[in-house]
């Protein structure tokens, strides 16, 4: 396996190994998430979600993605830990364009360090992963460069949206809250997750607007389907040192109960 995983095309209702084309890629749809000794959280969630956005951008592909979604429960291992990714290539022939990159998992992320990108959003679609995946992992690397873990964005009217690879929530006392729609996120299901917990357990959600410097002295966590929830120790020009929550050990429990055995 290469550093970037095996790599795999549906092809007459099975997917095929294929060697990678460094060709240029028009990578219109991505997903990924975690599987760990077999179990994953919100399968169906992510397999619809992908679903969803490539069917906006061609429907013909409803007649595949049945068959495609059977053909990754069927390869995804079950033992080790993975972060596989579901991607949809629009410059390929219509009955070729659905791919499935089969990636080890990093290590995991357990708490991190994020910097506010200094410009508005330069995202060109927010709201679908993958035409600005390779973009998001830039302003991560920008992050890396300015000493922090994740880079956080804002629209042009510096209200936080969300990180580049990564969902923003923050406690207000005993409520849970994230940015509302006036900014342009892309919708999270680990942060449907984790509202879902705070429901369940009492905690009112809310949403809302907020600059960076509104965070200064709140417990902030960072949601991904890769790492979970991951509070976030500082914030480079806004705190030096973020409070925890005490809610922070009940929610990672509950988060991980949510994980399901592949059939």
């Amino acid at each position: 396996m290469s550093v970037l995983g095996d790599f795999y095309r549906l092809e007459d209702g099975e997917l095929t190994p294929v060697i990678e084309s460094f060709a240029e890629v028009q990578l219109k749809v991505a997903d990924s998430w975690l599987v760990d000794e077999g179990r994953v959280r919100s399968f169906d969630a992510h397999l619809e979600r992908f679903g969803s956005w490539v069917v906006s951008e061609d429907s013909r592909q409803q007649q595949y993605l049945p068959g495609y979604f059977a053909e990754i429960r069927r390869i995804l291992p079950r033992v080790g830990r993975w972060f596989p990714r579901m991607e949809y290539h629009a410059e390929q022939p219509a009955d070729l364009r659905l791919y499935l990159r089969l990636r080890e998992a990093p290590e995991k992320v357990n708490s991190l360090t994020l910097w506010t990108y200094p410009e508005a959003d330069p995202r060109h679609n927010p709201t679908v992963k993958g035409p600005d995946l390779s973009l998001c992992q830039q302003l991560r690397r920008h992050a890396n460069m300015n000493g922090a873990d994740e880079a956080v964005i804002t629209d042009s009217r510096g209200f936080v949206a969300e990180g580049a690879l990564s969902a923003l929530v923050w406690w207000r006392g005993d409520v849970l809250c994230s940015s509302n729609d006036q900014t342009k996120w892309l919708a999270s299901i680990t942060r449907d997750e984790v509202f879902s917990i705070a429901n369940q357990m009492g905690f009112e959600v809310r949403v809302e607007n907020v600059k960076p410097s509104d965070l200064a002295s709140l417990p902030v966590w960072a949601l991904s389907s890769l790492n979970g929830i991951m509070p976030v120790r500082s914030w480079i020009g806004v705190a030096d040192d973020l409070p925890e929550s005490s809610n922070l050990d009940a929610f990672l429990k509950r988060l991980k109960l949510l994980g399901t055995q592949l059939g």
